[in-house]
């Protein structure tokens, strides 16, 4: 495999992905860490119409970042999955080396993005995990901690697959893959979509790494999930699993109301 971009060092172009809604009280500090990873690290907003006004912010910032913050604003809250398919079709059409998707709330630390980044020389998906030795889990709850575990347990029996962390939404992409291996985009408005990409790249014969991170809850704002949000990735999962054992692996479909409004 050939080597992959340095942004440590400036050298290639990574795009991390950052799908808000109401990250106001964090979004700033989520942008000065990603452009503080590397020279080479752009980063890119994808917000659902905020009424805290994420995304005032995030232009603000934008006009004094030199280029290297940029922003999506979509008319609706219309799902995460499509968040970050907006957010991929974005970056591909700017010819990035790197993409990354992280959560804009810091349970995700910034400069973990050029571990993530390298370690794409060797496979085409690199998740940050926090059940690979190494990885860790701060200030869950026994109950919470339970639940995520029997819910990646879950998704990995069903559909054969061997990570231990396929919910984990701070991952890096191999943008060769996402052109080639991704057809129109997803059935997943959730945090299903983390589950989804983890099957079709697997299914796809690609190379999936798992590296330890330290996932911290967050400290602002609300959590985003919700009854509906684990109902739909218990039933996506059984439904996929049917689909691969009886079934034919076929393309998936995006579903996003109205054009997003995209700004450099």
């Amino acid at each position: 495999m050939t080597a992959g971009p340095d942004p440590a060092s400036g050298e290639g172009r990574v795009l991390v992905i950052v799908p808000t809604f109401n990250e106001r009280a964090s979004i700033e500090e989520v942008a000065r860490l990603v452009l503080a990873a590397g020279p080479g690290i752009d980063l890119l907003v994808v917000d659902d119409s905020s009424p805290d006004r994420t995304a005032e912010v995030v232009g603000e910032l934008a006009s004094s970042a030199g280029g290297r913050i940029h922003l999506i604003e979509r008319p609706a809250k219309v799902g995460l999955g499509t968040a970050y398919v907006d957010g991929f079709h974005w970056a591909l059409r700017r010819g990035f080396e790197a993409i990354v998707a992280m959560d804009g709330d810091l349970s995700h630390d910034p400069r973990v993005v050029p571990q993530l980044v390298g370690c794409l020389r060797r496979a085409d998906l690199v998740i940050g995990s926090r059940y690979v030795p190494g990885g860790e889990v701060r200030n869950w709850g026994l109950l919470r901690r339970t639940l995520s575990r029997a819910g990646n347990l879950y998704a990995r029996t069903a559909l054969g697959f061997g990570v231990k962390d396929s919910t984990s939404g701070f991952r890096a992409y191999r943008p060769a893959w996402l052109e080639t291996g991704f057809p129109e985009p997803t059935t997943s408005q959730g945090y299903a979509f983390q589950i989804e990409m983890t099957r079709r790249i697997h299914r796809s014969g690609g190379r999936i790494l798992e590296i330890p991170i330290a996932f911290t809850e967050r400290r602002t704002g609300r959590s985003k999930m919700s009854r509906r949000i684990v109902f739909e990735a218990i039933w996506s999962v059984a439904w996929w699993a049917l689909r691969d054992r009886f079934g034919r692996f076929s393309p998936i479909r995006r579903g996003a109301p109205g054009p997003p409004v995209a700004r450099p």
